[in-house]
């Protein structure tokens, strides 16, 4: 399990798989200057968080290989990054194309 760290004192956990993808989303948003709500389930809650140019954020892996990438996803949690609601992690759609992390799109 990887986290997402943000706001100085908050951690959200997610499987490395999850936290890759999710990472590629938050970081162009991020980077293009946009705020956006992220909301996430577990067992236990359903969190929403804004998320800002302004917010300190840290992805951490709690393994030493960061996983391929499946574009299909990344194409899903893009156009619902861009809705009003925000980001929201979905479950990840059958791989039609995998990419490296290196290799991830920018746009979205």
């Amino acid at each position: 399990m990887g986290s997402l760290l943000y706001d100085a004192d908050h951690a959200a956990e997610f499987d490395d798989r999850t936290l890759a993808h999710l990472q590629v989303i938050i970081v162009n948003k991020l980077r293009r200057r946009e705020s956006f709500p992220f909301t996430w389930s577990d067992e236990r809650r359903s969190m929403t968080i804004w998320l800002s140019p302004n917010t300190p954020v840290a992805f951490v892996y709690h393994g030493n290989r960061r996983p391929r990438l499946n574009r299909a996803w990344l194409e899903d949690l893009a156009l619902i990054a861009n809705s009003a609601g925000g980001l929201i992690v979905v479950p990840e759609p059958p791989e039609a194309e995998s990419v490296s992390a290196d290799e991830a799109p920018v746009s979205g």
